[in-house]
């Protein structure tokens, strides 16, 4: 057995002492666990803990895990949200098929925990977006999915938002750039393949009735065609209002989170026709503003709120002392005095269930929502307390199950939350 890998790749040598000459379904390895409520596959797939961290095991035809394996390293390359390639076995005895190896994405729903399990104001709204600004990224990168799917999909919660994660690129191609017709084409794909999902989950008893199943996958179209006309869409200008204009085009695309690599302005009568190369933003403005204040390694729209919230509490800093306080400063006070008593004080018992930053921004949530009932600010402390006591309970506890259950918090269901009595 060979095992390929792309260096550091520590947690390779641990794997190394599996069972990797017997067939993937039949290993009883007591590094290996099971995920509630896990996507369903065409293939064999296991999911191992090692070192703190739980990788999935896909077992597939070597050309198709090598093939794979390229793909998936050359989208982190290109910066599109998709599971971390570790490596991939090859050659393994009794002509056994490869294994590829991911790293399992922590904090991750599939799409029938979702729909089974609807949390937040409108989920398959959000579902649909994160799906659709998923596609639209592989498309800009020139990347045909072939097979988008929602089980080829894994969601993550963002402040609130959905972020949608690619998982399978079995019968995906990477090109300089795509055609109109092979972006309908994995379009059509899309619709049709989130279409029957739906209808499965419809007979099983698991999609709640609001949610039908033809519109939604017809919405995803429509969603879908909306965003690449925004991003891609010519549009004409007077020669004395193009430069604001432009502006105001470019500030709309980057809260878009998608970057202008090239502006063209072609004369028309007396005005020009702005033409826009659009690419895929050099993800996480704020997650990496954060990460260079406090070591705080988020998603993008936790990073957004919990800088906003870091913001706010420097002007407080700055009012109640008189004094202008340096934004490092103020970091490392919000970091030492707001952020980390408040992930501290989430009770043992409910640890694991949502990501920490995710708590932080729900806590933020629920504080103005006791605001509001009380008709002053209540402080996040009491926020804390609250939401701790009738909010988090609620969310049920996602871990692995098995021998490893305790090595590493996994998030792939999240459950209704009602709203607390004040």
């Amino acid at each position: 057995m060979r095992f390929v890998f792309a260096p550091p790749a520590e947690a390779a040598t641990g794997l190394l002492s599996l069972p990797w000459d017997q067939p993937l379904e039949e290993w009883t390895d007591s590094r290996m666990v099971e995920m509630r409520q896990r996507g369903i596959s065409r293939h064999v797939v296991r999911f191992v803990a090692e070192d703190g961290e739980v990788y999935a095991l896909k077992e597939i035809h070597e050309n198709l895990a090598r093939r794979e394996y390229r793909l998936l390293r050359e989208l982190q390359d290109l910066q599109v949200p998709a599971v971390e390639v570790l490596g991939v076995a090859v050659d393994r005895a009794n002509d056994l098929d490869a294994v590829l190896v991911t790293r399992f994405l922590e904090y991750s729903v599939s799409y029938r925990a979702l729909f089974s399990n609807m949390r937040g104001d409108r989920p398959v709204d959000k579902l649909l977006d994160s799906m659709v600004e998923l596609l639209v990224r592989l498309h800009l990168a020139g990347f045909f999915w072939g097979d988008c799917s929602l089980s080829n999909t894994l969601f993550r919660m963002d402040a609130g938002a959905l972020a949608a994660y690619l998982v399978d690129a079995e019968t995906a191609e990477l090109h300089q750039s795509l055609s109109d017709g092979q972006r309908h084409y994995d379009v059509e794909l899309a619709r049709e393949r989130v279409g029957g999902e739906l209808f499965d989950l419809d007979a099983g008893g698991l999609l709640p009735f609001i949610v039908e199943p033809v519109a939604v996958a017809d919405e995803l179209v429509l969603r879908y065609e909306a965003l690449w006309d925004e991003l891609n869409r010519e549009e004409v200008m007077r020669t004395d209002e193009q430069r604001y204009r432009i502006a105001e085009r470019l500030r709309k695309l980057e809260d878009l989170g998608f970057d202008v690599d090239e502006v063209e302005l072609i004369s028309v009568g007396e005005g020009n026709k702005l033409r826009l190369k659009t690419r895929v933003a050099e993800p996480g403005h704020y997650r990496r503003l954060l990460f260079s204040r406090t070591g705080l390694d988020v998603q993008e729209n936790q990073a957004r709120r919990l800088w906003g919230d870091m913001a706010s509490f420097r002007g407080y800093l700055e009012q109640k002392e008189h004094r202008p306080i340096a934004e490092a400063i103020a970091a490392n006070r919000w970091l030492s005095e707001v952020y980390d008593p408040i992930i501290e004080a989430i009770p043992d018992e409910l640890r694991g269930r949502l990501d920490p930053a995710e708590v932080f921004h729900e806590i933020l949530e629920h504080r103005w929502f006791l605001s509001e009932t009380a008709g002053h600010d209540v402080g996040t402390t009491a926020a804390a307390r609250s939401y701790f006591a009738s909010v988090l309970p609620a969310v049920p506890e996602q871990l692995t199950s098995g021998d490893a259950a305790s090595v590493v918090p996994v998030a792939d269901l999240y459950a209704p939350v009602e709203s607390p009595t004040v």
